[in-house]
């Protein structure tokens, strides 16, 4: 019997960073445990080339990161998310859509890198600290006994893993 492979969402608004940082962190870390995707409220519709240079730089999967409308994940036949988790104070404050298969969510905000103003070292510091915060919690997410915790051990371990260093200063509490 193979084991099961569970669907992770990541959403920000524009789609842009660090969701996509993110999915491409858990396609490496994630083995085949796991099916990463990523999706905006208002997503631009490009990837910031400074998150897809600390993707590269730091040995992750780039190809087929594009920016999109969490839309495509909100309605019958799209792929069934089992975790969904909002990286961005603002996504997490939205009315997010009903997902196919109610999976659990959580709140792991850390700030934006892409609104960093300064010069191209400072802007790229930026991206290489949202990156690692989110490459700790997607480990920490990764190494955590899925399938022998029950709903509430576990949705208090993701929101814990939200707290991680890094974390905005918005609580959100998603159910």
């Amino acid at each position: 019997m193979t084991d099961r492979i569970y669907g992770v969402l990541f959403l920000c608004t524009g789609n842009t960073a660090r969701s996509i940082l993110a999915e491409s962190i858990l396609r490496q870390a994630g083995g085949d445990r796991f099916e990463a995707f990523s999706a905006g409220s208002q997503p631009k519709g490009t990837v910031n080339p400074l998150a897809l240079k600390v993707l590269r730089d730091s040995g992750y999967p780039t190809e087929g990161l594009r920016s999109k409308s969490w839309s495509e994940f909100a309605f019958a036949g799209a792929p069934v998310m089992d975790f969904v988790f909002t990286v961005c104070d603002n996504a997490a404050g939205e009315a997010c859509p009903v997902w196919p298969g109610q999976p659990m969510t959580a709140h792991w905000g850390i700030e934006d890198p892409a609104a960093v103003e300064g010069t191209a070292i400072e802007q790229e510091r930026a991206f290489v600290q949202a990156f690692r915060f989110l490459e700790n919690r997607i480990n920490a997410f990764t190494a955590l006994p899925i399938r022998s915790l029950d709903a509430i051990a576990l949705g208090t371990k993701l929101r814990d893993i939200g707290r991680m260093d890094g974390a905005t200063g918005r609580k959100a509490e998603l159910a």
